[in-house]
């Protein structure tokens, strides 16, 4: 089980190719950084933030970037001011509400925000169980229109791998996106 629990998320995997390619991506919390290898791999100069310094030594890659930066400070760490825009956002299975509704305008035009994580109902199945750690039903949505992103694709499901959860995905972009794909919807 623990392999699985490593394995690049389906989520990200089915919508990493609307990134334009060679793009840079910014990987949240990437904790090992299976989703920036996976990215790296693909082409994409990533990266990979995580305030655990053992879980970023893992991170041994050309294309990848790590850096321990505490995304919990109490100003954003990551200025555009000094990183400039991204054309991905990436986070998954992590949840800081303070700094969700900055994560669109660090978006290049046509940039994706792709997100997954833990929605309300896990607690029936484990950790997290915390409300502040789950998403509410149709957050995700509520962000994407505040900020006025195309959604390609949402979830709000419970799915059964790689552990039984309930979780909520999000792909979208900031104005159009470089690719389209019919929308997905699954609630």
């Amino acid at each position: 089980m623990h392999a699985q629990l490593d394995a690049v998320s389906s989520w990200v995997k089915q919508y990493c190719g609307l990134i334009v390619p060679q793009g840079r991506v910014l990987d949240l919390a990437c904790g090992g950084g299976r989703h920036a290898r996976y990215l790296a791999d693909q082409g994409y100069a990533v990266f990979a933030v995580d305030r655990d310094l053992d879980s970023l030594a893992k991170i041994q890659h050309p294309a990848i970037t790590a850096a321990q930066i505490d995304l919990e400070a109490e100003h954003w760490p990551i200025p555009v001011s000094e990183f400039g825009l991204w054309n991905a956002i990436i986070v998954t299975n992590y949840l800081y509400r303070p700094y969700l509704d900055l994560l669109p305008s660090l978006l290049e035009e046509g940039g994706i925000l792709l997100y997954e994580t833990f929605a309300e109902g896990n607690a029936e199945f484990g950790k997290p169980s915390n409300p502040d750690f789950l998403l509410r039903h149709g957050e995700l949505l509520d962000l994407a229109q505040k900020h006025c992103l195309h959604v390609v694709a949402y979830r709000d499901v419970y799915v059964e791998s790689p552990k039984p959860a309930m979780v909520q995905g999000l792909c979208a972009s900031r104005g159009e996106p470089k690719i389209r794909l019919p929308l997905q919807f699954q609630a």
